[in-house]
């Protein structure tokens, strides 16, 4: 009998990969990376201090995960992705802008999430533009949906910030009604956020919005 399938909310594209990213993903991911592992992770071990710590999920080039970690050095960063043309840009980053505060988990966030991360442990949560499945028919495949959300609840302090933003309206729709409906979670603001100064805009961002494009920001709070 064939093991079921869970439905995978990204798909693992070849993608182009440059010569630079190659080379950091191979010289950079043994002192930056943390394999998977169906144990709980020793987060203040990993960063060797007691610090805020935040889980980014899907943090796609790196480039706001760069700027947010250098602008913050007090707090530690957890970046979740599977692409590996986007984690060896992250990583070309952390090297050149000598970061100490950010290690990266190259897996599925769903089993990271469920394996890696202990109740209660993380300060904040950024999830910027996940992959919004704009087809009707794929909807099914979107990150944050309510189990996800539950889940990510549980792993989050009190007083914790998740922090999401989408350039799809629909998506918008549904992440404020998913989050709204979270009785662990309360919207800090009436709907949408306007766009907090701790989240940088990206080049792809500037230029959507120069087109007239909208990005939906969700900011709410554990209680």
């Amino acid at each position: 009998m064939q093991e079921r399938r869970s439905i995978r909310s990204y798909v693992l594209r070849q993608g182009r990969i440059s010569n630079a990213q190659r080379r950091a993903h191979a010289e950079l991911l043994p002192a930056y990376g943390v394999p998977f592992s169906p144990a709980p992770l020793d987060l203040a071990g990993l960063f060797g201090r007691a610090a805020p710590k935040i889980l980014e999920i899907g943090f796609g080039m790196g480039e706001t995960t760069a700027v947010i970690a250098q602008q913050h050095p007090e707090r530690d960063y957890l970046g979740v992705e599977v692409h590996t043309p986007g984690v060896g840009s992250l990583l070309a980053r952390i090297a050149e802008l000598h970061l100490a505060n950010i290690r990266i988990v190259q897996h599925d966030a769903v089993e990271v999430l469920e394996h890696m991360i202990d109740p209660g442990a993380l300060d904040g949560v950024h999830i910027f533009f996940p992959d919004p499945w704009p087809k009707k028919r794929h909807h099914k495949r979107r990150l944050l949906q309510a189990p996800f959300i539950a889940s990510l609840a549980s792993k989050m302090k009190r007083g914790a910030v998740l922090h999401a933003c989408t350039d799809w309206e629909d998506y918008a729709r549904q992440m404020l009604e998913v989050f709204s409906a979270e009785a662990a979670l309360v919207n800090t603001v009436l709907d949408y956020a306007d766009r907090p100064d701790a989240r940088p805009q990206t080049k792809f961002e500037r230029r959507g919005l120069s087109l007239g494009h909208r990005v939906w920001d969700l900011v709410f709070r554990k209680v």
